[in-house]
């Protein structure tokens, strides 16, 4: 698979270091890497990572590519894509967070690639999909959207347990690190809220999942309702998730078909050890349920908690998709 990076920021980084480190990836090729920044910069935040720490690997640049280990990557600074010659390129993962307007999404496919992966929430993106949850619906569709980072650890899980229990209605909070979209000290923002510094309070807020939710699960829409705390933590977010069932449920039963269920699942985790979030991190599962916190409280009520990195599981995920758009060939 042939991939170009269109913005080079966290998500953009935590994918080339799994490309570069994680054995499982060895036929991704990227062939370009495309960002505003001087490639000397990207090059110092690439090797040296305060999340994931340093990465094992050289790196340097000659200011026309950087070079990792022994892999040599052409960096361009264009800040319009249909300026470089893409052909040749299965998908361009967009991981810019401007491409909200189908001009912008666009410009992969005008530039010569086969397909787009935004990475991230946009209403220019042609579907949807979250693996576990609509893995069907991603067809032939050549600009796609990956969701958002919650909306991959929530989906798959309300899929799951509408299979087993069905669902009347769901409420999920999720527990989320600090993001860019806060300041590091007082400085105004269009929520009020999310303009106190995001390391220093929990800021309660909104999460786009829940509109996504509805988007990517049909049939719940309306169903699911879910709001978000911001947390000063830098990485790795947790999801609560209380549902009233359809059916009666049995704790043990179902504590039994949920472990049965993620196990079955390519995306899904479980963990009966009392972990905490630090102990997440860089896991590659979409949401990792944590069996201690989950439990029936009543016939008809259900609660489940569950950890996600964020960045490393998100970042797997778009890897994922991108190989099954690669794997369809040229449109």
């Amino acid at each position: 698979m042939r991939i170009a990076i269109n913005g080079f920021g966290r998500i953009g980084r935590t994918i080339l270091r799994q490309v570069l480190c994680q054995p499982g990836r060895q036929n991704v090729e990227v062939v370009l890497i495309n960002d505003i920044a001087p490639v000397d910069m990207l090059a110092y935040l690439f090797e040296y990572d305060s999340t994931f720490g340093p990465l094992p690997l050289p790196v340097s640049t000659d200011g026309a590519a950087l070079t990792v280990g022994d892999r040599q990557i052409p960096t361009t600074h264009c800040e319009d894509l249909t300026q470089l010659d893409l052909a040749g390129v299965d998908v361009v993962l967009e991981c810019t967070g401007i491409a909200r307007s189908s001009d912008v999404a666009e410009r992969g496919l005008t530039a010569g690639a086969r397909s787009v992966l935004i990475s991230g929430p946009s209403p220019a993106a042609y579907v949807t999909v979250v693996l576990g949850a609509n893995d069907s619906a991603l067809g032939a569709h050549r600009i796609v959207s990956n969701a958002s980072c919650t909306t991959n650890a929530v989906a798959p899980l309300l899929a799951a347990v509408e299979s087993l229990c069905g669902i009347e209605t769901a409420h999920m909070t999720t527990i989320h690190c600090y993001t860019n979209s806060q300041p590091m000290v007082d400085a105004p923002r269009g929520d009020p809220a999310r303009s106190r510094a995001g390391a220093l309070s929990m800021v309660p807020t909104t999460t786009s999942a829940t509109h996504l939710i509805d988007e990517v699960l049909p049939h719940l829409a309306g169903r699911i309702s879910g709001a978000a705390v911001r947390v000063p933590v830098a990485s790795v977010s947790a999801v609560d998730l209380v549902v009233r069932t359809a059916r009666d449920i049995d704790d043990a039963r179902l504590r039994a078909d949920l472990r049965e269920a993620t196990d079955a699942s390519p995306v899904l985790g479980w963990t009966d050890l009392p972990l905490v979030s630090s102990d997440l991190r860089a896991r590659p599962e979409s949401l990792v349920i944590a069996g201690p916190e989950t439990g029936t409280t009543g016939p008809r009520q259900l609660r489940l908690f569950g950890w996600y990195d964020n960045e490393w599981g998100f970042s797997a995920r778009m890897l994922d998709v991108a190989a099954r758009m690669a794997e369809r060939g040229t449109p």
